[in-house]
Parts: C-alpha cells; structure tokens; sequence
C-alpha cells in the first residue's frame, strides 16, 4: 500500500518523523521547517521553525528525547526543544566556513554529525557546565564536500560519504560524554576522528557518493553514487566490497530494511530494491511500483496547458511517467519499525509529494533474489 501526502508544488528537501509517526518536520527548499501534524482533514501546520537565512539542507528528528536538529547553507545548525506549544532553538557554531550539508543524531541522542562543503565533519555535544553545544572537527583525509553522514548502532563509529568519491568510517568517541568502547569488526583504535576505514566509488569511472547507511547491525555499510552504482562494505568479510554498476539513473538516496535488503532511489522516481546474496554479491531486484508511460491526452483548455508546463514540467503533446513522484526522489526515511523490523518508509521528492511506502503489503517485491 502507498499513501500520498501533496504539499505543492514546490520541492521538498528533506524530511524527518517524529517517535509517534504523528507529525512530520519539512524543507520545502527554502530556509524554513515546517511541522505538520496529522489531523481529521489530512496534514494541518502546528509550527515553523525560522531561523535559517539560508536553504535547509538537512533535519533530523530524535525519537526519545524529541529534540530536533537542522543545517543550513548559512553554515549554522540550530536544535530545536518543544516548550509548551512553541518550540525553542538554540544556536550551534559549528565554525565551518562553507554550507552545512547534512545532519544526524547518533543512536544514543548524546550527539550528532554535521557535514559540510568545507571538507569538515561537525561532531557536536552539549556541554553542560557552559550551557553550550560544543563542535569537534574531524578533517583528515577529508579532500572534498561531505554530502552524507550515518552513524553505527554502537553511537561511536561515524560513516560519511563525500565529492571526492571517497566512503569513511571514522571514531566519533567523545571522551567528555561517554566511556571508552570496546573494539569492532571495523578497528580497536577508537580515538576521536580516526579513520578506521577508506572505501573508493572511483575504479572504472566513478561517481559522487550522494548517500550511505550502515545496516541495522552496523557490520555493514552501503552506499550510492552518482554513477548509478549501488555498494556494500563487508566488516565482518575482511571489508570486502560488493559493488553493482546498474544502467538506471543516478541514485540520491539508500536504506537497508533487513540484513539483507537495501531499498534506493533518486532520479528514476522510483525506489527500487537490491538485495545481497548468500555469495555476497549485489542483486537488482523489482521496483516498490509499475513504471508505465500514459498519454496526457487532450487538455481541456488552454490555462490547464500552461499550469501544467509551469508546475509541472509537462506540456499536452508529451508523455509522462505514471508513477506516484513525478519529480525525482530526495530523500528516503525509516518511518515506522516494530520490533527491530522495518514496516513502513517514506520518500520526499521534487514534486513535493511525501509518499508513505507499506513494506508489508509490497512484501512479495522484498524477496531476496538469486545471483
């Protein structure tokens, strides 16, 4: 089952849920969040946060302590504390001198992850004794942009992705906030900011790495890039990497929703799923949905025509794509899990749809496939 939710026209960036899937905080590509909450009628708007001067680049939503956290390309984060009705922010100086690009709090809540255009990885944590949030910088090997960042289940190991093609695992051990961990498949050495591990998306041409995520037991860490190619790293295999170059379009955004499974999307409109096989190899399995042309048919009348060329893209002697986004697809997001398992999904695209995907009903296209 597929549940669409319209916000306009206007592209949404990114998107986060709140702990009871009740509320949603959004980026409409612009310098404002929206929180809307579901009501009798639909969506309705509880409240804006504006304190950006910039576009919002990324939101992130913690479950346990409600707390929320953005990033803009003014190069500031702000996290966000409901207050009664309204919602208080606090500014973060995260002393980067180019946009924020992404952001994520770490499974324990304690922290969070913050990159950004000038090759720095924010790790920020609230110190208690100034009142203040606290940025760390982790730079090195950093050469280029970091686009995306995912921390592992343990709350001490940070993944990020990155414009020189590059896959990292660094530590993001804090000594000031937590005890010392104990060694990983991925490395022993914990201190702050060192590289456990350096994965490349560039043999045979390359491409960006526009997102990553580790799997829910953190051994693994897979990624996309802009060369329409899907990879996994395996710790617990001697890092080995599984790496599938598909003939799709580039891809924006990946999930893993079992051991086994990864779903990604981008500017195919669709999600579309990959499974790893028993060998360890990458499988491109079926799309969450059809992908069918349709005729537009005739328009009825002439200002329909141009609202469609405006809004739209679409003019009345094309064809267009019949599948739920028609814009490509931003962002995907973990939206419901029941006991450790993931149940439903959300996507957010250009076409300022957020579409809710029932992995239960659409069961049958999760299936892992055969090499």
């Amino acid at each position: 089952m597929v549940t669409i939710h319209k916000f306009g026209a206007t592209p949404l960036t990114c998107h986060a849920w709140s702990s009871d899937q009740s509320k949603v905080a959004i980026s409409q590509n612009n310098q404002n969040i929206v929180i809307y909450k579901s009501g009798g009628k639909g969506w309705e708007t509880e409240s804006q946060l504006q304190q950006h001067d910039l576009r919002v680049t990324g939101i992130d939503w913690a479950p346990r302590t409600n707390r929320i956290v953005t990033c803009s390309e003014d190069r500031n984060a702000y996290v966000w504390v409901k207050d009664g009705e309204a919602w208080k922010h606090t500014l973060v100086v995260l002393r980067i001198n180019r946009a924020a690009t992404c952001v994520r709090w770490s499974p324990d809540e304690n922290k969070f992850a913050v990159g950004s255009g000038a090759k720095v990885i924010s790790v920020c944590f609230y110190e208690k004794e100034y009142d203040f949030w606290v940025a760390k910088h982790i730079k090195k090997p950093i050469k280029s942009t970091v686009t995306t960042v995912d921390w592992h289940p343990n709350n001490i190991l940070l993944a990020a992705g990155s414009t020189d093609f590059k896959v990292r695992i660094f530590s993001g051990y804090l000594k000031e906030i937590e005890a010392k961990p104990t060694p990983t498949e991925w490395g022993a050495k914990m201190t702050f900011g060192n590289l456990m591990a350096e994965f490349t998306n560039s043999p045979n041409g390359g491409g960006w790495v526009h997102d990553l995520s580790f799997s829910l037991d953190g051994s693994k860490v897979a990624w996309v890039g802009h060369d329409s190619s899907v990879s996994v790293a395996d710790a617990g295999n001697g890092m080995r990497i599984a790496k599938l170059k598909t003939c799709l379009l580039p891809f924006k955004s990946v999930l893993w929703v079992s051991p086994s499974t990864l779903i990604v999307a981008g500017h195919d409109y669709v999600p579309i799923v990959f499974s790893l096989s028993s060998e360890g190899n990458l499988v491109e399995g079926d799309r969450l949905e059809e992908d069918k042309k349709a005729s537009l048919g005739t328009l009825s009348n002439a200002r329909q025509m141009f609202q469609n060329m405006d809004i739209l893209g679409q003019s009345d002697s094309g064809t267009r794509i019949n599948t739920t986004h028609e814009n490509q697809i931003n962002e995907l997001r973990i939206q419901k899990t029941m006991k450790d398992e993931v149940r439903t999904i959300s996507s957010c695209a250009g076409d300022g749809k957020l579409v809710i995907w029932n992995l239960e009903t659409l069961a049958g296209k999760l299936k892992p496939q055969r090499n």
